[in-house]
């Protein structure tokens, strides 16, 4: 079982995850607030597997909690869930350690798929900004990804893992620029 906070401020797109969410037999939703605060309390109280997090809210930030669970050596992992596709955000969010970025109008399927991808250890990034966020090729700069297009959804990793279609998993990350 996955246990996640769910933080977003807007309380529609909030409920709306916490149900989808709800809906996957293998997540548990602890907790869903509204302003970073209250964001950290919950995973002091609940000591979630991953906090679910809009980028930016009133009180914390989606990667001021990122930073603080990383000094706190914290073992839960972060996904950030935003509008704000822009590759700064991406770069700063990945310096922070979280461990997935993706834009709220990705199809809902992805994000359960993208947490449980996290949870086992990789890092979901969206396409389009993880291509954004490198002027060069990604190759050079020491980074390997796979880009996953498939129709149905899900593109076996030779380790049998999957990852979100048109998704973004990052292997190593020791060469952020």
């Amino acid at each position: 079982m996955i246990r996640i906070v769910l933080a977003e401020d807007q309380s529609m797109v909030r409920g709306a995850l916490a149900a989808l969410l709800g809906l996957e037999p293998d997540i548990e939703v602890l907790e869903a607030v509204g302003d970073g605060e209250a964001a950290w309390r919950a995973i002091e109280r609940h000591r979630p597997d991953i906090l679910v997090t809009d980028i930016e809210m009133p009180g914390l930030t989606g990667l001021e909690l990122a930073q603080r669970i990383a000094r706190q050596e914290l073992a839960t992992r972060v996904v950030i869930v935003t509008t704000f596709g822009r590759a700064g955000y991406l770069r700063r969010a990945m310096e922070a350690g979280v461990g997935g970025y993706l834009l709220k109008d990705a199809p809902a399927e992805q994000l359960a798929a993208a947490l449980r991808t996290v949870q086992a250890g990789g890092k979901v990034v969206d396409p389009q900004l993880a291509v954004a966020a490198w002027p060069g090729s990604a190759s050079a700069q020491g980074v390997d990804w796979v880009l996953n297009m498939n129709d149905d959804g899900f593109d076996p990793l030779p380790d049998g893992s999957s990852v979100p279609a048109g998704s973004v998993l990052i292997d190593q990350l020791s060469h952020w620029g």
